[in-house]
């Protein structure tokens, strides 16, 4: 049967991360009238852009995503134009560190031109494309601490979702949140088949089962020693390090852990940290100790990120895409997100595709 919607009812998006928030923009843009329900106190999901505590002349810091790669990715491409965000190039410059062991020095390598894929970063970190987005949202369309709980579907194709403070009637529902999240927090009526259901646990959600760490200095001293501060390391706890320097000013080295979840949580933050620091001045020498801080956000314990089964750590590349695959259960529920793109999956460009697609399927039933 063919979904019509009803337009006296707005269409409620749930999430206002960066493809919630596209959905709204998109939807802004065709009149069609639309609330965001988000359970944080913040905008933006798993991009989050920080500054050091009174410190903002050091620079925002994106303890979530960081860059994207401008050959492949054409929404964030388009996005990035239409609101003048200034961008630059990851620093690749310098030899890489590769780390076997802790009682011998780091091998050096130096890396081709091409081994590194030329990637951008937003200056004001990914935040910046979060606030352009969240321009094109009327203040009183957005409901921050506001948590779905249900979503019933009701007579005349009408949906009522149920928050932690009340309920509201949607004409369709868009669900911009992880599908593991969407399985484990939120209660639908008619239930969700267990074919269904089977496909959103099967779906990892990115970036679930990390920890980013992002040590602050007062300049990017490492490339004054010929590096890129990029290491690879079979010791740890940093696997990955990457130089994580604003365009300007300071200088910054961002890594991701080696560590499984689990093992994180009961070594505790205060003791990882100190693991860090002196894995850092092996690296790079006594001047990484000189820190002006040190940032860091374990996805893992973000409620609103990971389920209970994210802490299991991701072995192979995720078979992300549709949840839905063409078969019907709920009549007006869409499903946005990275984990949801049919192209770039776990990227800032999948959740903008996948809300690029969304939309449009939402307003071919509303014509």
């Amino acid at each position: 049967m063919e979904n019509q919607i009803n337009k006296d009812d707005p269409v409620i998006i749930v999430g206002a991360g960066l493809s919630g928030l596209r959905a709204a923009s998109l939807l802004r843009s065709k009149g069609i009238n639309f609330i965001i329900l988000e359970a944080r106190d913040r905008i933006g999901g798993r991009v989050l852009s920080v500054e050091v505590e009174d410190k903002p002349e050091l620079g925002k810091f994106d303890l979530g995503p960081t860059w994207y790669w401008p050959r492949y990715e054409m929404a964030m491409n388009r996005l990035v134009d239409e609101f003048g965000l200034q961008t630059f190039e990851q620093f690749n410059e310098g030899s890489m560190l590769f780390e076997r062991s802790k009682n011998e020095p780091p091998q050096k390598h130096d890396l081709s031109a091409e081994s590194m894929e030329y990637s951008l970063r937003l200056v004001g970190g990914v935040q910046s494309l979060i606030d352009a987005l969240a321009s094109k949202v009327p203040p009183e369309a957005l409901h921050l601490n506001t948590k779905v709980t249900s979503i019933q579907q009701e007579n005349n194709n009408r949906v009522k979702v149920q928050t932690n403070g009340g309920g509201f009637y949607a004409s369709s529902v868009i669900l911009a949140l992880p599908p593991r999240i969407v399985e484990q927090d939120i209660r639908f009526k008619p239930e969700i088949p267990s074919d269904l259901k089977s496909n959103f646990t099967d779906k990892p959600t990115w970036m679930a089962g990390q920890a980013k760490v992002i040590a602050v200095y007062d300049s990017p001293f490492w490339r004054n020693q010929g590096l890129s501060g990029f290491v690879s390391s079979r010791v740890g706890p940093l696997q990955e390090i990457h130089d994580a320097s604003p365009s300007t000013g300071s200088g910054a080295l961002f890594g991701f852990f080696g560590i499984p979840a689990e093992v994180r949580i009961s070594v505790g933050k205060e003791q990882l940290l100190e693991l860090v620091l002196e894995q850092l001045t092996r690296l790079f020498g006594p001047s990484a100790m000189e820190v002006r801080s040190i940032l860091y956000k374990d996805w893992s314990i973000d409620t609103h990120t990971a389920s209970k089964k994210d802490g299991e750590p991701l072995r192979e590349y995720p078979n992300y895409g549709p949840l839905l695959e063409g078969k019907s259960w709920f009549s007006n529920i869409y499903f946005a997100g990275t984990e949801t793109a049919h192209w770039h999956g776990g990227h800032l460009e999948g959740a903008l595709q996948s809300a690029e697609s969304v939309v449009n399927e939402v307003i071919r039933h509303y014509d």
